[in-house]
């Protein structure tokens, strides 16, 4: 089975380098890759893909020996697993408000006794041809992470409780949708008070946080004070950039 970086990384406390992409562009597994990224954020949540455009992607995935964490779209147990069969290194679990959801998706993809994912061992992720399901099941569970976004007053308020599940290994802060409900917030709090509780429910429990950031400062500064997972770049925003960048330059040469 292929070893994740990102669990190797963590598993050092070290930090783990992300991008994102949401559209099906195959040559941005290997140029990542290539730039040194250990993982890249697969949004599936705000984007469309069939399950087959999926499967390409982590097959390009595994060719350029990268990581993907998988945002998922849904909370049905079988599809949660299906991505991991199909050659995801991580299940990113948007909107994970309790520890009973947290333990729900922990229980659909860690096998026995961790979970109680489903048993095929002919999928993708065990390269199709898997002879010893013992140590496919061992395999699966070490290198595979789960990690549960705090995006709501609710799961902040949860944040502990959900670091303390067995299974669980990163706690995401979404500062767009948590940011949205913490100026409605009755206690008060802000973001910087957010990524202090998220902070510290991981290291009571031993798991780790992370969040997304708009600027290098904000990178450095939240690095700092312990994040081990900042995604930096995206295809969106790359096309956005490069696309103003080349109409300026045909700007300025008139018409």
């Amino acid at each position: 089975m292929r070893r994740s970086k990102t669990v190797a990384k963590l598993r050092e406390n070290k930090f783990v380098r992300c991008t994102a992409l949401g559209h099906v562009i195959p040559a941005y597994f290997q140029m990542a890759s290539a730039n040194g990224y250990d993982c890249i954020w697969f949004d599936l949540e705000h984007r469309a893909m069939d399950d087959r455009e999926v499967q390409l992607m982590l097959a390009y995935a595994h060719l350029a020996d990268i990581d993907v964490m998988v945002r998922t779209p849904t909370l049905e147990k079988q599809k949660l697993y299906r991505y991991l069969e199909d050659g995801a290194s991580g299940i990113m679990v948007p909107h994970c408000n309790t520890k009973a959801r947290a333990e729900f998706v922990r229980d659909a993809v860690k096998f026995p006794p961790l979970g109680d994912r489903g048993l095929d061992g002919a999928g993708f992720d065990s390269n199709f041809l898997y002879s010893d399901i013992a140590t496919y099941q061992a395999d699966a569970n070490a290198e595979t992470f789960l990690v549960c976004q705090i995006e709501t007053l609710e799961a902040l308020d949860n944040a502990a409780d959900i670091a303390s599940v067995d299974g669980v290994d990163m706690l995401f802060i979404g500062p767009g949708d948590l940011g949205m409900r913490l100026k409605h917030d009755p206690k008060g709090r802000t973001l910087d008070n957010a990524m202090d509780i998220v902070s510290a429910a991981c290291v009571k429990h031993g798991k780790h946080w992370a969040i997304t950031s708009g600027t290098m400062d904000e990178i450095t500064e939240r690095r700092r004070r312990g994040a081990k997972m900042i995604p930096w770049g995206g295809d969106f925003g790359f096309l956005k950039a490069g696309l103003e960048a080349r109409g300026r330059e045909l700007e300025e040469m008139g018409d």
